[in-house]
């Protein structure tokens, strides 16, 4: 095989035949040849697989389509064996009943023969990097059918007691092969959401049967029955998961984990209750793999950009972002951290909890049981000689004043409230009990948000929306027919298999952004009303949370009902 390689690096030139018969002489003998070339130094994994393809005759793939691996594959191999010998299966283009296994490791004979045995069809073999073969393990075993019914059936019918002592850690979601049936349940049933893009799932019981509900892009949807015995049995499974006490069931807990789908790593707040008919849980998901987003793809108009990007900028201040629980607010927070540079400046937050890691900056995790605060954390990070701090919360007075306070000795101060919109956030601080001035001469923006879902791309049709609705929206003055002549086109979703018949598909913000401005300022100081400054600041061109989703309704972003159902009309 040596001399034949050498042979072959001759004629192709792919790597320097030289380099590669002294390295294989000074190798001889230390295991197999391909794993040897594969940790060689000198030659790259994609180089040294050409090699091998080129010497043994063999096809070799630069990229493999998911759509290519035959349901037989999934089915007869266990997607730990695919992913510990990095291969897959794929149809030949003959179509004559023979599998191409694509592997990563040339001369894994014993794989190859096992996949053989494993599908009971004739293999040939094929070269790939481990990469593009670990791509498409994750997208084909993704794709599999849950088998959640014929799980849940096979839990019914077995000794529930004998099951209990099965509840065991399992890493991987893909891995159901040999497992535990309740195992295997929980894990499909996670596998499922994930495959739906759930941000939660809901095991909520009741007197004859639990629902397991799923929110999607907001919205909750019941999906799934299951026999009222084998509540015990999930909820043991998801408390060992969280590493919970099994055995309380009359306290409320909270814990976390991570699990896996093959290359992805997904994050697990759980928390459990007990209700009247047994207890109920909630999985929050946190898709690791999904990353941050950037600032420009929050769903931002240029003009908001260019504020944002000057706010940014500043060297002091506190600009907050409000808005209800699940608008967005923190993934807001992350994306302004983000856009600055944390090389040049010593960014620091203190959160609850921390929801993702971000490079460059330091990330305190609050800890209440300890008395470590968001104030006390707050004092000590003063002391940290911090540029940028993101407290992720203000909910007492304590915490407002200092976060304030901070702002005033040089410190640029990124929270959140909870409040209606962006000039409630001013009476919410004054009610908390920060004083006027400091409150006028600290605050430089802020910003209320909510999320809406988009228009899906692949079932969107146009739509005649009625006067009612126009006139809901702030458009009542303007006739818009659905035609573009007109200026706008009015879209809604029909319903397909891309979005799951919900005709919507991704969410995207609306922003409300008020700017302190030296007149708001004076308000603020006199203690003037919410909706005196709100008409000052539209007076000085500020798009409310109505407006905003209207543009983006004309932009055929969303739909009428979307922006109607999360906005409160603008009243003056």
């Amino acid at each position: 095989m040596k001399d034949l390689l050498i042979r072959t690096a001759k004629r192709t030139g792919l790597v320097d035949a030289e380099q590669l018969a002294k390295f294989l002489e000074e190798n001889s003998g230390q295991g197999r040849l391909d794993e040897a070339l594969l940790n060689c130094p000198y030659f790259t994994e994609d180089v040294v697989l050409k090699l091998f393809a080129e010497a043994l005759g063999w096809e070799f793939l630069p990229e493999i389509s998911a759509k290519a691996v035959p349901v037989e594959f999934i089915e007869a191999v266990p997607a730990t064996y695919a992913q510990h010998h990095y291969l897959i299966g794929i149809k030949c283009e003959t179509d004559d009943g023979e599998l191409t296994v694509v592997l990563s490791k040339p001369l894994d004979a014993n794989a190859l023969d096992n996949v053989s045995k494993m599908t009971g069809l004739p293999v040939k073999a094929a070269i790939s990097t481990r990469a593009a073969i670990t791509a498409v393990i994750d997208v084909a075993y993704e794709q599999r059918t849950t088998v959640i019914e014929e799980v849940a059936e096979a839990l019914d019918s077995q000794n529930l007691d004998q099951l209990v002592d099965e509840v065991a850690t399992s890493d991987d979601l893909l891995d159901v092969v040999n497992r535990p049936p309740v195992i295997r349940l929980v894990n499909d049933v996670l596998f499922r959401a994930l495959q739906l893009r759930a941000s939660d799932i809901h095991v909520h019981p009741y007197e004859t049967k639990i629902q397991i509900r799923y929110r999607v892009d907001g919205i909750l949807y019941d999906t799934l029955s299951l026999n009222r015995n084998v509540l015990p049995l999930i909820i043991s499974r998801i408390k060992v998961m969280a590493g919970m006490d099994i055995a309380e069931r009359r306290l409320p807990q909270d814990g976390r984990c991570s699990v896996r789908l093959g290359q992805r790593e997904v994050d697990l707040r759980i928390s459990t209750v007990p209700t009247s008919y047994g207890e109920r849980s909630v999985l929050r998901l946190l898709d690791k793999s999904t990353g941050l987003f950037a600032l420009h793809e929050l769903g931002l108009w240029d003009d908001d950009l260019k504020k944002f990007d000057s706010l940014l900028n500043r060297s002091h201040g506190v600009i907050f972002v409000t808005g209800p629980t699940g608008s967005g607010k923190s993934t807001t927070l992350y994306a302004c951290l983000n856009r600055i540079n944390s090389a040049e400046k010593n960014v620091i937050t203190i959160e609850d909890p921390i929801e993702y890691q971000l490079g460059g900056i330091s990330q305190i995790q609050v800890a209440s049981k300890k008395g470590m605060t968001f104030a006390t954390s707050l004092r000590h990070v003063l002391r940290q000689d911090p540029d940028v701090i993101m407290v992720g919360e203000v909910r007492d007075i304590e915490t407002a004043r200092m976060a304030i306070q901070s702002s005033l000795t040089g410190h640029l101060v990124f929270s959140t409230l909870h409040t209606n919109d962006s000039a409630g956030a001013v009476s919410r601080l004054l009610d908390l009990g920060v004083e006027p001035y400091l409150a006028s001469s600290s605050l430089i923006a802020i910003i209320a948000q909510r999320l809406v879902r988009k228009v899906c791309p692949h079932c969107k049709k146009v739509v005649e929306p009625t006067p009612h609705e126009l006139r809901e929206l702030g458009l009542g003055d303007v006739k818009r027919s659905g035609s573009a002549e007109d200026g706008g086109r009015f879209f809604v979703g029909e319903g397909c298999e891309k979005c799951f018949q919900t005709g919507y598909r991704g969410r995207t913000g609306i922003y409300e952004m008020l700017m302190i401005s030296e007149e708001i300022q004076d308000m603020i100081y006199k203690r003037e009303t919410a909706g005196a400054m709100k008409k000052i600041a539209l007076d000085a061109g500020m798009q409310t949370l109505r407006m905003d989703g209207a543009r983006k309704v004309l932009a055929g972003v969303t739909t009428i009902s979307e922006v109607l159902r999360v906005t409160q009309a603008d009243v003056m």
